[in-house]
């Protein structure tokens, strides 16, 4: 892969999981860059199909391309980082990922994005105000009746 565009790849993603939000900053394993449509499935290597990924996202993704929603059973495809908007199909209950969407919850499920030790350091974070990073961020119910 050309160095021109790996940097596009970890520019576009401000340095942090395009699936799980995690900064690389706060994480000891270093990212990798993914193919969300695998070379095995004909994937092409071009920055409309390459996510930058965490160690643990990115390995528990491997080629996959779907998934099973755990609510309804039906298999659905993932969250394609190029194609979707984040908000849309996911968002945080403290340490927590909760998928709002079959598309969410299958790429939750397939990632293992909630086992115990992703959320116990996701949980340490948070109670240093370091995570969730600032986009992903929604504000509280709270603090927006307060700005009425």
């Amino acid at each position: 892969m050309k160095l021109r565009l790996e940097r596009l790849v970890w520019q576009r993603a401000q340095h942090t999981c395009e699936y799980c939000q995690m900064p690389q900053e706060y994480d000891e394993l270093p990212f990798e860059i993914d193919h969300i449509l695998a070379r095995k499935h004909g994937g092409p290597t071009t920055a409309q199909n390459l996510a930058l990924a965490c160690f643990p996202c990115n390995n528990h993704k491997g080629p996959n391309i779907a998934g099973r929603d755990p609510r309804t059973g039906r298999i659905v495809r993932l969250f394609h980082p190029r194609h979707d908007k984040w908000p849309q199909h996911f968002q945080w209950d403290g340490p927590f990922l909760v998928g709002r969407t079959p598309i969410g919850r299958a790429t939750i499920a397939v990632l293992e994005i909630n086992l115990p030790h992703r959320v116990a350091l996701r949980q340490a974070l948070i109670e240093e105000n370091l995570f969730p990073p600032a986009a992903a961020k929604k504000p509280s119910l709270r603090k927006r009746r307060d700005s009425k």
